[in-house]
């Protein structure tokens, strides 16, 4: 067993970030170990018996169980505040695992209309082949999301801040309309991360990560979570033992790396991308700014209760739509041209093109995603050298 007991101290959360979950081998390695098998043996047939039943804890096959992806899941639990965890290939299939796992055909899903394009996909086109509809309300008006409710209503899904336009839901006042009538509320924790914002303490039911983003933090390999009570997740183990969106051993490994360095990157990207908000504002090139540490931000008030900080995402709409937005992005030398966020190399895409390109132009106007808007999640670098390498594009605008 682990030297390191979570439930018997109250840690700090860059405490946890390092020690949470490690178990350690009998050769008492001092990192965390990497498993790579694809089953595991047992001492008799009675043992083996015991384990597939879940009579006895312990691992059984790679599918369901690995001590690597438990320590991240472990770990992750306890920055989330969280009974459990599970954890799976990509955020995505974090997402579709906790759908399914607690939603039947015929039920419906009220979901805010800034999501992630692939997000609007799967609850659109996929999940509704299935018999799972979606209505998809306002993201910051929480009357819509009332209106919504139908009886078969089962699930509230949002994304805080949302992407691109970071706006701000009110996790509070989403919670307390959804448990009035029985409704899970499941929350994406991409763009803050536990370090900026705990959805379960503002009243959510579970918490979907893509670990790809800011949980791993270089770009590197692709993960995905869900937290919340051992009830709730329990049902999502079970999806995820038969269906296999399973986070692999080596994935899991750079994970339990990147979280150790989650604080102090999130806190340091946030900063940046504070600064950078500032300067883009008084750009005479930028029609408006969207960043929730600007008083600017109309949820700012609300996110600066609910977050610890803006967060690193900043978006921005340049004069001159689509000819003019792709001008900044082809001039860009530093930033990195990529649609993944939360590296420590900051990266610039145009949302309307990429991210949400596949969603109807309908929607893209619903969700406030012009044709002129750019999204940068703003990494390590000096900010003067990010000002500069925009600068070259704005300036043919």
């Amino acid at each position: 067993m682990s030297r390191f007991d979570i439930a018997a101290h109250d840690y700090r959360p860059e405490t946890l970030a390092v020690r949470a979950g490690q178990e350690r081998s009998q050769f008492g390695e001092h990192s965390e170990a990497l498993y790579l098998s694809s089953s595991f043996v047992f001492n008799s047939a009675a043992q083996a018996a015991r384990r597939f039943s879940g009579e006895e804890e312990g691992n059984v096959y790679a599918r369901f169980s690995n001590p690597t992806v438990s320590m991240f899941e472990a770990r992750l639990a306890a920055l989330e505040g969280a009974e459990d965890c599970v954890a799976t290939a990509s955020g995505m299939s974090a997402i579709m695992a906790t759908v399914l796992a607690h939603l039947k055909q015929g039920d419906h899903i009220v979901a805010s209309n800034g999501l992630f394009g692939a997000t609007v996909q799967l609850f659109s086109n996929i999940l509704a082949r299935t018999g799972i509809s979606t209505t998809f309300v306002a993201q910051t008006e929480p009357a819509a999301w009332a209106a919504a409710i139908r009886p078969e209503t089962r699930l509230f899904f949002l994304e805080t801040p949302s992407n691109p336009l970071t706006e701000i839901a009110d996790i509070p006042a989403l919670a307390a309309i959804a448990h009035a009538r029985g409704i899970l509320v499941v929350v994406d924790n991409c763009f803050c991360t536990p370090v900026l914002q705990r959805p379960l303490e503002l009243g959510a039911d579970l918490v979907v990560h893509s670990a790809t983003k800011f949980l791993d933090g270089q770009g590197r390999v692709l993960g995905g979570a869900v937290c919340g009570s051992k009830r709730l997740t329990e049902e999502v183990f079970k999806y995820l033992r038969t269906a296999g969106p399973t986070l692999s051993a080596f994935n899991a490994w750079v994970l339990l790396k990147g979280l150790e360095t989650l604080k102090l990157r999130v806190e340091a990207q946030s900063a940046n991308a504070a600064q950078l908000a500032g300067w883009l504002e008084a750009h005479p090139k930028i029609a408006r700014v969207y960043y929730p540490g600007r008083p600017s931000h109309p949820q700012y008030e609300l996110a600066c209760r609910q977050q610890k900080s803006g967060g690193a995402i900043v978006a921005f709409e340049v004069k001159g739509a689509r000819e003019a937005a792709w001008q900044v992005v082809d001039h860009c030398r530093l930033l990195s041209i990529t649609a993944n966020l939360g590296d420590t190399k900051t990266t610039i895409t145009h949302p309307a093109s990429t991210t949400h390109g596949r969603i109807s132009p309908e929607a893209r106007a619903a969700a406030g995603i012009s044709e002129g808007l750019l999204r940068i999640a703003v990494g390590l670098e000096a900010v003067v050298d990010l000002q500069a390498d925009l600068e070259r594009g704005l300036a043919l605008i």
